[in-house]
């Protein structure tokens, strides 16, 4: 089994940094909550992991048909539940491109369907905390 190891360095305040493979990921917590605010918040770039993983299988699935992802764009609306405290729903809308053939639209929803970080959350790993 082979693993990737992921650094995470503290910089000073309640930024957080995540040093993986050559790029550095850096976190911040707003303002409100003692931080700057210099950075997204580790859960925003978890939402954006989510968008931006169905994003690229959109874009791959035009590229490797050779289709025009001119004016193409992804929303994700995240639906709050106030009864649990966390989000309830996430609902991914991709906005096709110009000229996009209509028999091909289940078929980009599908490929979206496999983002592998959406994967993950129907599935989860096992975590394993521990201090040393």
């Amino acid at each position: 089994m082979s693993k990737t190891v992921l650094e995470v360095i503290f910089p000073g305040g309640k930024r957080v940094d995540a040093k993986i493979g050559k790029f550095t990921i850096k976190t911040d917590q707003p303002v409100w909550s003692g931080g700057e605010g210099s950075a997204p918040e580790p859960f925003q770039l978890f939402l954006a992991s989510i968008a931006t993983c169905a994003g690229i299988y959109a874009v791959s699935f035009c590229q490797s048909r050779e289709m025009s992802t001119e004016g193409m764009h992804l929303t994700m609306e995240c639906e709050w539940d106030d009864e649990r405290k966390r989000y309830s729903k996430f609902s991914i809308n991709l906005k096709l491109p110009k000229g996009f053939d209509e028999k091909y639209k289940k078929a980009i929803i599908r490929s979206m369907d496999l983002c592998a970080v959406k994967k993950y959350m129907i599935e989860p790993p096992e975590f394993e905390i521990t201090a040393s």
